[in-house]
């Protein structure tokens, strides 16, 4: 079966200094891929290159996704065509309100207009199915949010834009014990609803981990993936740190 997501020897510049030293990663349909390694290792610079964002600069290597090379698409046909980014800082939009802002990337991903009241409806139930108060709605985007709030909004925008492929790039980060769990919580309500769907979690920590049940678990340091394997090698990890993979 072709992978969902594949990369193959990918090379990635960022401000002429390499980052990315030739990373192999494979996520198959309906898994959760733990994605794991130190600052600076360039994990956030991977799941930006996922998405295509032209500050990092492909130099060798390919992105394929459900087989179709995608490496030099950009952003929003990614988007439309089922890859998700979930920040680990998402931006404050003052002016625009959750629901609009829904409805324009529920449209660009569904390739029509699609009315206010139709999004309304579709976020109203996965807020009830999130544990959000409907109000938050109304809210300009991220503007006062908390960190919870910020990265269960974005849990929620993958919840209606119904992505193939879910790139979390450190959802855990900032948050406390109560507010991961409710992250991890809503990640599983989509995937309940949405069993095909793959993830891709960027994380340094492995309590989300113990919360996720991940199927694989990747290690990147200095640009590479060193090592693979089951959710035992975050275990690994949490006793030994990275230092045995550093050259």
């Amino acid at each position: 079966m072709t992978p969902l997501l594949e990369v193959e020897g990918l090379h990635v510049t960022v401000e002429d200094t390499e980052i990315l030293r030739g990373v192999d990663l494979v996520v198959p349909e309906g898994e959760i891929h733990a994605l794991m390694g130190p600052n600076g290792s360039g994990k956030s610079t991977l799941a930006s290159t996922l998405l295509g964002n032209p500050a990092y600069r492909v130099t060798a290597g390919t992105i394929r996704f459900r087989g179709e090379d995608v490496t030099s698409w950009p952003t929003d046909v990614r988007g439309k065509a089922g890859l998700f980014l979930a920040f680990q800082y998402p931006e404050e939009i003052a002016g625009v309100s959750v629901i609009q802002f829904l409805r324009q990337a529920v449209s660009a991903r569904a390739g029509e207009d699609r009315s206010v009241l139709e999004v309304r409806l579709s976020m109203l139930e996965w807020m009830k199915r999130l544990g959000m108060d409907p109000v938050f709605g109304e809210r300009y985007l991220n503007e006062g949010f908390s960190g919870g709030e910020k990265k269960r909004n974005e849990i929620l925008q993958m919840a209606l834009l119904d992505p193939e492929l879910a790139v979390l790039d450190e959802t855990d980060s900032g948050l406390d014990i109560d507010a991961l769990r409710i992250v991890a919580d809503g990640v599983q309500t989509v995937r309940r609803e949405r069993p095909a769907l793959g993830v891709l979690l960027v994380t340094h920590y492995t309590k989300i981990l113990e919360l996720l049940h991940p199927d694989a678990v990747h290690v990147l340091v200095d640009g590479r993936v060193v090592e693979s394997g089951g959710p035992e090698l975050a275990d690994r990890l949490e006793i030994e740190g990275y230092e045995s993979w550093r050259r």
